[in-house]
């Protein structure tokens, strides 16, 4: 392996180590994300793939502590849980296929990608396959191979996740991005919602530009 290959591959680990940290940031806040230092992890992240989003994780660290637990909390659950009304509902078949459809057809040509790609959805996940999260953590586990595979593998690899970001999530992350500015009281969800969207963004231009 070349140079060139070399900071290739560590590229596409970086963005698989981004991808995951952004997919946690969904799940409801607690304390453990700083005991974690999860934001830390996304710094090192983006300054090894993206490093002109280093400032947002760096961000997301200081509004997190800013606003505290028990404010995120309230703030989550207004914005992604309800019961009522559901601010920025984090679901791809409800911003691709219409406003009150979830597990639509949007739902399952994703789950085929997930196959495709050898993702499963945990049996014990309470969420539908195209919450937010499960997106970004399938775009995770696609890096990650990607930076590890064979020649060969990582090019059918590079497509799927190509052919996810254009039909799925590039699709419906600057609607849902927009929601969560709209209805967020915290900061920090205001910009893990810039953050999400930015990166997905640059990553599907890079692959349409390599293509």
């Amino acid at each position: 392996m070349n140079d060139l290959q070399h900071r290739t591959h560590l590229r596409h680990l970086a963005r698989a180590d981004a991808y995951r940290l952004l997919s946690a940031c969904y799940y409801q806040p607690e304390d453990a994300f700083l005991e974690e230092e999860v934001f830390s992890q996304l710094r090192t992240a983006l300054a090894k793939s993206s490093p002109s989003e280093i400032m947002e994780a760096a961000t997301l660290d200081d509004c997190f502590r800013a606003s505290g637990v028990e404010a995120l909390m309230l703030d989550y659950s207004r914005l992604f849980l309800g019961p009522f009304d559901i601010l920025a509902k984090p679901y791809g078949s409800v911003y691709l296929d219409g406003e009150k459809v979830v597990m639509g057809d949007s739902t399952m040509q994703a789950l085929e990608l997930y196959r495709v790609g050898g993702f499963d959805v945990a049996e014990d996940f309470l969420e539908m396959p195209d919450h937010i999260a499960v997106e970004l953590e399938f775009l995770y586990l696609l890096s990650f191979h990607i930076g590890k595979e064979s020649e060969e593998e990582r090019a059918r690899l590079i497509t799927l996740k190509q052919k996810f970001l254009e039909e799925h999530l590039g699709r419906w992350v600057g609607a849902f991005s927009e929601a969560i500015r709209k209805g967020a009281q915290t900061d920090f969800y205001k910009r893990l919602a810039d953050l999400t969207e930015q990166f997905v963004r640059e990553d599907l231009q890079e692959l349409t530009e390599a293509e």
